[in-house]
Parts: structure tokens; sequence; C-alpha cells
């Protein structure tokens, strides 16, 4: 699964970015909740603007070389999520709209001339040329997923920039334009009542990857139906999607049902992903209140880190949060099920719409009791273990967007109002049999 895992065994130079003037403990102390969240937002955001690729615009996978690929290794997944940060920042007056608009633009134009496969965009692109960059041997042409997740993004981009400028105007034209070219029912390879997460032009279907749920592409199929030009049917989802042996769940972990997933929910990465735009509040279908499983899901790794039955240090009311991240080894999916004692500042942050008080007491503890060790000028690193006294130095696209993101529909519902809005997309939920609020 977990195709956002980026090179789980692949070395990488761990490098600091940061920079040397840069004093974590010079960082405002006593802030009130609101001002602290505001903060982590906005320190957060200059991952995307500041360390933004200077040709595409788009956001660099990860602060550290890695891969043997050099610096130019941009992540389509990521820059969905940077996107809707983009959007943050407009609406927040960090930076100016049009100043925002006008950086957009620029990544549109560039992915209109990037590589992509039947509309798909690979999971890697160089940030100068817009050539693939390999995510593995074989994954070298369009990722389903990381497109979803860049289309998510930018269709909240096409609601909020309704202008009428000739930034805007374009803007908005452009990305339509993309959207109508990504041939989504092309992967269903010839009709099949199932998504395929890869497809090349040198290796064709031989990832051979369906897409079957329960985890984070929900989003996916959703974005599948709701095309209007390639758009599927409903029996990929419910005979594809739907159909496999870690769909349903329904058993209890810690006092909490969870009705669909692996058990004790997987990474929590599966509860963001989607859910940057897609609203679970009163979203259900025939297999699950969405929020119910997402709420659920965050307690069940809240209570697991509480009760910490491996005794790894550092864990508590405090300290929470498993998921996908850099390690102390490498790189890994950390849940309640593959537990290393690697805390992951994201999985806490970006689950703040369901578990506001233990997300807040989580974001204190990072901040004013770790902070001279987790604190940067790109907002929190990746991920620290205490156990082993190791404290990442790097910073992913991947879990940095979700932290802004989910943090600023916690406090307005933002991007949740944006996306939601979108016709399509109406239409794709509807067609997919979801309930949505106002709807039965």
């Amino acid at each position: 699964m977990l195709a956002c895992i980026p090179g789980l065994a692949q070395k990488k130079k761990n490098v600091s970015v940061t920079s040397p003037t840069f004093n974590p403990a010079d960082r405002p102390k006593n802030l009130s909740d609101t001002a602290l969240l505001e903060l982590v937002q906005k320190q957060t955001f200059r991952y995307f603007w500041e360390f933004g690729h200077p040709v595409s615009g788009m956001a660099r996978e990860r602060s550290n070389e890695a891969y043997d690929y050099g610096n130019e290794v941009v992540t389509t997944g990521g820059t969905g999520f940077g996107v809707m940060a983009m959007i943050v920042a407009a609406e927040r007056k960090w930076q100016p709209r049009d100043s925002v608009a006008e950086r957009l633009l620029k990544m549109v134009k560039f992915l209109a001339k990037a590589d992509h496969y039947h509309g798909v965009f690979p999971h890697w692109l160089n940030g100068a040329t817009g050539k693939t960059i390999p995510f593995s041997r074989k994954d070298d042409g369009g990722d389903l997923v990381e497109t979803s997740f860049l289309f998510q993004g930018l269709l909240c981009a096409r609601q909020y920039f309704n202008g009428d400028t000739e930034t805007e105007r374009q803007l908005r034209n452009r990305i339509n334009w993309l959207w109508n070219d990504v041939e989504w029912d092309w992967h269903t390879r010839d009709g099949q009542n199932v998504l395929y997460w890869h497809w090349s032009p040198n290796n064709g279907w031989s990832m051979d990857f369906e897409l079957r749920g329960y985890n984070e592409a929900l989003i996916t199929y959703v974005l599948a139906a709701s095309s209007p030009r390639y758009g599927i049917s409903a029996a990929p989802y419910h005979k594809g999607w739907a159909m496999s042996n870690h769909f349903k769940n329904g058993k209890e972990f810690y006092d909490l049902i969870l009705p669909l997933g692996f058990d004790y929910g997987g990474p929590l990465f599966f509860a963001h992903y989607s859910f940057v735009g897609l609203n679970p509040k009163g979203l259900k279908d025939r297999y699950a209140d969405y929020w119910e499983q997402n709420v659920n899901h965050s307690l069940i790794n809240y209570r697991y880190c509480v009760d910490n039955p491996k005794k790894f240090k550092g864990y508590g009311e405090d300290c929470w949060g498993l998921t996908a991240s850099d390690t102390y080894n490498g790189y890994n999916a950390h849940s309640p099920t593959n537990d290393f004692g690697t805390i992951t500042p994201t999985a806490a942050l970006s689950s703040f719409p369901y578990t506001p008080q233990q997300s807040m007491k989580a974001v204190r503890h990072f901040y004013d009791d770790l902070g001279d060790k987790i604190w940067s000028e790109y907002g929190f690193v990746d991920a620290f273990n205490e156990s082993q006294n190791w404290y990442a130095k790097s910073h992913l696209a991947i879990d940095q967007g979700p932290i802004i993101v989910m943090i600023e529909n916690y406090r307005t519902g933002l991007l949740w109002n944006l996306f939601m809005s979108v016709p399509e997309v109406q239409m794709g939920l509807k067609k997919l049999d979801f309930q949505t609020p106002g709807t039965k």
C-alpha cells in the first residue's frame, strides 16, 4: 500500500536546510492558543512559499537531499497540499492575494507543459524541467493517487480565486484544462471494476496495484466519479474499492468502534490526505459515517500512545501521534501495530478537527517543551524519537501541508467549504451514493 512512502530503503542525506541565523530558543513564548495555532500555520507555510521550487513553484519533496536525485525533486501530492496552504495564506493575509494567485498561475503553466500520462501526473517531477523522476524502477508514469491529491488542491484554488482579474481568470481556466484532461477511466484498465494506481508508457500496468480500501485513496474514487469528461461509474467504487479483506472492520479498540480499515486504524494520514478537502462532517455512505471513522481512528491512535504498551520514552497525553514519516533508521509508516517510538507532529496536528483538546495539548508540548529540539524556520521537524534521542532535521511536503490545512479546517472550515462547493464533486458524491449535509 502506502505509495506515499518515499523510498523506504533508499539513503538520504539528513542535512538541515534551516538558516544558521534561525534559533528555535528565540521563538515567542507564552502564546495564547489562538496565537500559537496561527504561528504554527504561518511558520509551516514558509516551507511552501520560501522553499518552493523557484522554476515550477511546486512543493519540493523534502527539505534534505534524497535518493541521489539532487535538489530538483518536486512532489505532485505534496504540491496539492501546498496549493491549499497558499489559499490559507491569501485568506489570512500572510501574503497578498494577487501574489498567491500569480504563484499558482506559474505552477499550473508549468504543469501544462510537464510530463503526464493520459492527463495523469507522475509522483515526482523535476521542478526545473518538468520531466518525470521515477519513484521506483517501474513507477515511472502516471500516479493516480498523487494526482488526486493535486486536484483536490487545484479545485479548491479554482473556487477560491473567483475574482475578475486577468490572473485569476487565467488561473481558473488553466485549472479547468488540466482537470478536464485527466483520464480517470483509463485507470480502470480496459473497464475493470476497480481503479489501478499506476500506468507507465515504458512498463504499462506492470505495477499491478489495484486501489482497494480502506486507506488514503478515498479521494481518488470521489474525483474519478466527479470528472465530467473521463468519469467512472459507481461500479469500481462498490466492487473494487469497497471489496478487500481490510475494508470493513467494525471491531472495538480502546472502547471505540472502528467502522473501516486495519485494526487500530493504521497510520493517521488515512484520516488526513483524503479529507483536507473532502469534509467528513455529515459524510456517509452505505459503509460508514466518515466523521465517526476519522474521530475514532484519531482517538484510538491517541489512546494507544497514552497507554504506551511498549513503554517508549515521552509518550503520553501531550505527546502522541503515529503516522508515516522519517525515523531514526529511515522511513516508516508508524501506527499502533507498527510502533518503534517515533512521534510525528503532523499526526496530532492534522487531527485537530477530530481531537481538538488532545491536539492542543500536543502542540503545546511540542512547542513549549520540545521546541528547542524540533521547532525550525519551517515549523516542526518531521519526527522525533526520544527513546533513541533522535530528532529529525528534515521536513516533508506531505507532512507539512496537512498541518496548515487541517488546522484551518478546524478553525474556519475554509478548505472543506471550498472543496464541497465544487459542482462536479457534488455530482460525483451523488453518483457514488454518498450522503452529505443537506441530503438524505
